[in-house]
């Protein structure tokens, strides 16, 4: 007869792994002491790359570290440890510095590169839960991630310990980038594909209508002519010019609703009549995040793009700036 196993409170069971591991996170404040301050200074004087390793589970963590560091300000990138000793130590330069992770400090395949770190007299960081241990003690700054208990109920599957590692490796990114004086702009240079990349590096002349794609009509046109304007170009919006091309306003849908409202004449009536002067404008060098910002304070859907002279070189609407991923 088959014995059944006792019920299992799952949810119990999860809040118990959540909380050990932020147990195991908030000891690592009383860590942050002058190892850490020495693992910035050697981090900041590198004049080469970050260079993280990690067997397993710590080198899945790894890998998240040196992304972290990378995109933050800090040239970094991870190599494995059993490839590093058939050939790929060859991507470590005496400039370098290497962070090599390892809870219990004892990891064969990282013991096994040490002397040939120590040949290439790189910096070597340490993240262990074991100071004491080989790789610690071989370290020119150890960062102590060790936890009392791992989350796994059997106390063996790495858990609490990776979230120790990872949220060591934010907090001496983080650190790095204020010390460097990081910026939203130099997060965007290494994200431009990201959103905020797009709000901080897209300008108004990378996403605008140009050239003859540009809606616009003389002052004398007639109103028939600038709607005809407006349809072929789809914007929703006509600039109107004078002869040498600068802008004297806009017509846009809701100035012909308001011509409706009057009955004018659409072939008799010229676009002077009827446009808006005055209108609000934006520059090609401009950010898009600006443009979508004109458009929401003014409850606007489109822009005339002009130059220094106010000669119309572009326009764009709220069309644009959606397929740009800027709104």
């Amino acid at each position: 007869m088959t014995k059944q196993r006792p019920a299992i409170d799952v949810r119990t069971l999860a809040r118990r792994v959540l909380d050990i591991e932020a147990r195991a996170v908030a000891g690592l404040a009383q860590r942050i002491d002058q190892a850490f301050v020495r693992c910035c200074e050697l981090i900041l004087q590198c004049k080469g790359r970050v260079v993280v390793t990690g067997m397993g589970k710590s080198g899945h963590i790894g890998g998240k570290i040196a992304s972290t560091l990378a995109s933050t300000g800090t040239p970094a990138f991870f190599v494995h440890p059993g490839e590093a000793s058939h050939g790929d130590l060859g991507m470590i330069t005496p400039a370098d510095l290497v962070i090599a992770i390892s809870n219990s400090g004892e990891t064969a395949e990282i013991i096994t590169i040490l002397p040939l770190l120590k040949r290439l007299g790189v910096h070597l960081i340490t993240m262990t839960g074991n100071p004491r241990s080989t790789l610690g003690e071989a370290a020119t700054a150890t960062l102590d991630i060790g936890v009392p208990e791992e989350a796994c109920p059997l106390n063996l599957a790495p858990t609490a310990s990776t979230t120790a590692t990872l949220a060591m490796g934010d907090a001496l990114a983080v650190a790095l980038l204020e010390s460097r004086g990081f910026t939203r702009e130099d997060f965007a240079l290494a994200h431009p594909g990201g959103s905020l990349g797009k709000r901080l590096l897209l300008r108004v002349e990378d996403v605008m209508n140009a050239g003859a794609s540009v809606p616009r009509v003389a002052a004398d046109a007639s109103l028939a002519e600038g709607l005809l304007e407006m349809t072929r170009k789809s914007l929703g919006m006509t600039a109107v010019v004078d002869p040498a091309g600068r802008l004297l306003g806009i017509f846009t849908d809701g100035d012909l609703r308001r011509a409706v409202d009057r009955t004018v004449d659409i072939h008799h009536t010229l676009m002077r009549d009827v446009m808006t002067s005055g209108c609000k404008t934006i520059g090609p060098g401009a950010l898009a995040a600006e443009a979508v910002r004109l458009m929401d304070q003014f409850k606007i859907t489109a822009l005339p793009v002009v130059d220094d002279r106010d000669t119309v070189v572009g326009a764009l609407n709220v069309h644009n700036l959606f397929r740009a991923g800027v709104m």
